[in-house]
């Protein structure tokens, strides 16, 4: 069974349910609606036709809502693209109308407040780059460093100002509300900063859980705080490398990674996975080691973009994905037992807050009891999904099979390493939740008679609060 899960960016290239249904059938395991493009009318028909393919295909799927967040843009320019040369003054000013060689109007007012002499603007994703000069008014006098053609519309990164645009904006707020309603399985905020950008964010979410984006500075600054405030997290390695300088990437990749699994939640590596696969059938050798690395590295989820949301062979980039995941995990060649090895945290330095510490517990002791009596699976019984995810972060090599009675925590389990979401009713006493885990398992394929395995469930008695409390080792039998 394949650990690392697959994030689809969804658009024109993935549009109706046959497409959706391939997309899924290839190995999606979630779905990203991009809140920066589209209309909220293009967004309900795809989330609709999204839960419509993954009924068909039997198969749980979570969708994240990607917020906006504020972006810093340039305007117009004349002819559609201005030439820009090193050396030369350049003047920004706030605004719409059409820049050229001399003035380039952008869409943050605030920036002659909070520009300073040597700051460094960087435009069209780091390929033209200006530094400031001189502040005018409401002007700010740059020069060119990096030149090129700038075209209409492309983004602004400022990594050297403190902003004071709110990683909400009101649009934000708009496309949150309109996502909670639609039942997105989680929001993913863009712009974060600090963790009061995140609490912010889950005072409106309604307990639909908030993924950070870690793509500023600033957010790898306070990055604990952050992860520990939100639900999961993004390496958003597109403006990230920007921002932060792309050599900084790789060991920031890895941090995050690591950082996050103290907390037992979910990661997502994304930006440029397989790039040039929006335009070929086949990735490079380079992207081939990109997203092995992410695998190595031991995260949750790889995502794809515009390889599947605008390019020419989406359905191929996912198998192409997938058939990487499988090759590393399996160890391929270059295991000599033909197992892969991931670094994981120790139990004592997950991190795990002490409200969880029965569940916890239960979960260090079910992973323990895998390693040494190499179970063939993990049945882990979950109303939240809080006690599949305390399993997962430890990277178990035993399949964990979660079960629970509630669609969108199936949904949610998706998104989550090494975990295989399944419907799990509520049945009575210790034998019934063993015996039905059983027979589930046996009829998903999942395990053989003669098999070991580990259920894990909550049990009530008297009045104490329901919880993770029982371990349950058991021999599967002959059906």
């Amino acid at each position: 069974m394949r650990k690392v899960k697959i994030v689809c960016t969804l658009g024109p290239s993935a549009a109706g349910i046959p497409r959706l249904k391939q997309l899924v059938e290839a190995g999606m395991d979630a779905a990203r609606l991009n809140f920066s493009h589209g209309t909220h009318e293009e967004h309900r028909r795809m989330f609709l036709d999204v839960r419509a393919a993954a009924l068909q295909a039997g198969k749980p799927l979570a969708v994240i809502a990607d917020l906006c967040g504020p972006k810093i843009r340039v305007g117009p320019v004349e002819g559609g693209g201005v030439a820009l040369k090193p050396g030369q003054p350049i003047i920004l000013a706030a605004g719409n109308r059409a820049g050229n060689a001399d003035r380039i109007f952008h869409s943050y007012p605030p920036l002659s407040r909070e520009a300073r002499r040597g700051d460094r603007i960087l435009l069209d994703d780091g390929m033209l780059e200006f530094v400031v000069e001189s502040v005018r008014g409401d002007e700010v006098l740059c020069r060119v460093v990096t030149g090129g053609v700038l075209k209409d519309h492309k983004g602004m990164n400022l990594p050297t100002m403190k902003l004071s645009a709110p990683a909400l904006t009101e649009k934000d707020r708009e496309d949150l509300r309109f996502a909670r309603e639609l039942g997105v399985d989680y929001l993913a905020l863009s712009f974060v900063r600090t963790p009061e950008d995140i609490r912010a964010a889950k005072e409106l979410a309604g307990g639909t859980p908030v993924i950070a984006k870690i793509e500023k500075p600033e957010a790898v600054a306070r990055l604990e705080e952050i992860l520990e405030a939100a639900d999961g997290a993004m390496v958003a390695r597109g403006d990230l490398g920007v921002e932060a300088g792309p050599e900084k990437v790789p060991l920031l990749q890895k941090r995050i990674i690591r950082d996050i699994r103290k907390f037992a939640k979910p990661v997502i590596t994304a930006t440029q996975m397989l790039d040039s696969m929006i335009r070929n059938p086949r990735p490079t050798r380079a992207e081939v080691s990109d997203a092995a690395n992410a695998v190595l590295d031991g995260t949750d989820a790889v995502m794809l973009s515009g390889e599947t949301s605008v390019g020419q062979y989406p359905v191929e980039a996912v198998q192409t994905l997938r058939s990487i995941i499988e090759e590393i995990e399996s160890g391929g060649a270059g295991a000599a037992d033909g197992r892969m090895r991931l670094p994981c945290p120790e139990p004592g330095e997950r991190g795990v807050p002490a409200v969880h510490a029965f569940s916890s517990a239960i979960a260090d002791a079910c992973v323990e009891a895998s390693r040494c009596l190499k179970l063939a699976a993990l049945a882990v019984y979950t109303e939240t999904g809080r006690s599949a995810a305390l399993v997962s972060a430890q990277r178990p090599e035993a399949s964990v099979i979660a079960f629970s009675r509630h669609p969108q925590v199936l949904n949610r389990l998706a998104l989550l390493w090494g975990v295989k979401p399944l419907n799990g009713q509520w049945v009575q006493g210790v034998a019934g939740v063993v015996e039905q885990a059983e027979a589930e398992l046996l009829r998903h394929g999942l395990v053989r008679p003669g098999d070991d395995i580990a259920v894990t469930f909550g049990m009530v008695i008297g009045s104490e609060p329901f919880q993770t409390n029982i371990l349950k080792l058991w021999k599967i039998r002959n059906p």
